[in-house]
């Protein structure tokens, strides 16, 4: 009975009840949205990096250096003669080196070449086929074999670049022997084969001397005359000892650059976290907005109501039944705010994984409530109670008879 009240004194005001809801549901859907985004960024972005120490390339960026050989995410800085690796291959301090080297693509992904302990790394598996084994023949991941419809034995001419529209290496063609299975990290979206197909295919090309340093990033894994160069190296140590001191060596002893995953990555979220922060605030200040609202609402109907109020009372009525009444309608406004907005921010979150995968071909998947959603329900109800407590505690500074008779 009590509930069905609650509802008509709440239907009686639409205006001011869709007001209320509405800002709380902007509140909760920003916060919720920025949630789920940060999680997922950090989670896959941690998880790629996971075993890799450190990065060489050509000079540069060192967070161009990193999204480019860990995320493959950016363009390369450029390339290294595959000789400048020898030293480090041989150095007691490193565990392992993981060459690529790159520069085509395929419908938009692109291909890497490598050696086997790079998808060991990952901990790929197969799906289908085997691995490369001969020169021209490739492994796709996932997300590639399942958005370009990709089979086993199928061949494909490979496009210069990052882009789709690159010049085509019409005269050689690459073989699918493997297709991995999903396991959520970088190699989903990238077509792998040996270093010697990436070699091959270049060696007739023409060197790029006349290019601005924009079109050589680009076109940062044209092979010189040597054919072994490559763009990258991602390297993990035995010890300390060798974060502590290979890292400074290279950059001061070699034409290469050393960069670290781990600080870059913490240097782009500490940037990102900034804006998120800005974000999250202007979230919280909608959501005490919303607050502020249902406290004027309810104050309002408490001022209008206060006749009908006086006559329950005066028929038998409980103040306590009508505080909770009150009580429960900005709990009511607070809880649909919420609701709507985590559904709305699964909404946000759709978009975002397409426009992520479209440009980045890096997609976000569809989570149950996280544990800080939880916090954020508490946080809403908490706000409801706060907005409903003053007008709720007005029940008991009623004066029944004051009040009819001035009716």
């Amino acid at each position: 009975m009590l509930l069905k009240i609650v509802w008509k004194n709440i239907w009686a005001k639409k205006l001011n009840s869709f007001l209320c809801i509405l800002l709380m549901m902007f509140g909760i859907s920003i916060i919720s949205l920025l949630i789920n985004i940060g999680n997922q960024l950090q989670d896959k972005f941690s998880k790629n990096i996971s075993g890799i120490d450190m990065v060489v390339g050509a000079k540069g960026s060192p967070l161009q250096l990193i999204l480019s050989g860990v995320y493959q995410i950016d363009a390369p800085t450029g390339n290294i003669p595959m000789s400048e690796l020898q030293s480090l291959q041989t150095n007691p301090l490193v565990k392992q080196v993981l060459p690529l080297s790159m520069g085509d693509n395929y419908q938009g992904f692109r291909i890497v070449g490598t050696t086997y302990p790079y998808l060991k790394h990952f901990e790929a598996d197969y799906a289908e086929g085997v691995g490369f084994k001969n020169n021209m023949e490739v492994v796709v991941g996932a997300t590639v074999a399942r958005k370009l419809n990709l089979k086993l034995n199928e061949s494909f001419a490979s496009s210069h670049g990052f882009e789709k529209e690159g010049e085509a290496h019409g005269d050689k063609k690459y073989k699918v022997v493997g297709i991995l299975k999903s396991n959520n990290s970088v190699i989903d979206n990238l077509i792998l084969c040996n270093l010697n197909s990436i070699w091959e295919i270049h060696k007739h090309e023409e060197e790029h001397a006349s290019e601005t340093p924009e079109e050589h990033a680009e076109h940062a894994n044209e092979a010189t005359e040597s054919g072994h160069d490559i763009t990258c190296a991602l390297i993990k140590f035995r010890s300390p000892m060798g974060l502590m001191t290979i890292p400074r060596l290279i950059n001061q002893n070699t034409k290469m650059q050393a960069a670290l995953p781990a600080i870059e990555i913490n240097r782009l979220f500490e940037l990102m976290g900034i804006g998120i922060d800005a974000f999250k605030a202007l979230a919280i200040a909608i959501m005490l907005i919303s607050g502020i609202s249902v406290f004027v609402t309810l104050y309002n109907a408490l001022k209008e109501r206060k006749y009908e109020m006086a006559l329950m009372l005066s028929m038998g009525g409980k103040r306590t039944k009508l505080f909770f009444m009150l009580m429960f309608e900005g709990l009511f406004l607070s809880l649909s705010g919420y609701i709507l907005g985590i559904l709305l921010s699964r909404l946000g979150l759709w978009v975002a994984s397409r426009m992520l995968d479209q440009n980045f071909n890096f997609d976000l998947q569809q989570s149950m409530l996280q544990k800080e959603e939880i916090y954020l329900l508490i946080a809403a109800l908490l706000v409801g109670i706060f907005a409903a407590i003053i007008p709720s505690l007005g029940i008991y500074r009623i004066n029944i008879s004051k009040t009819l008779a001035n009716d």
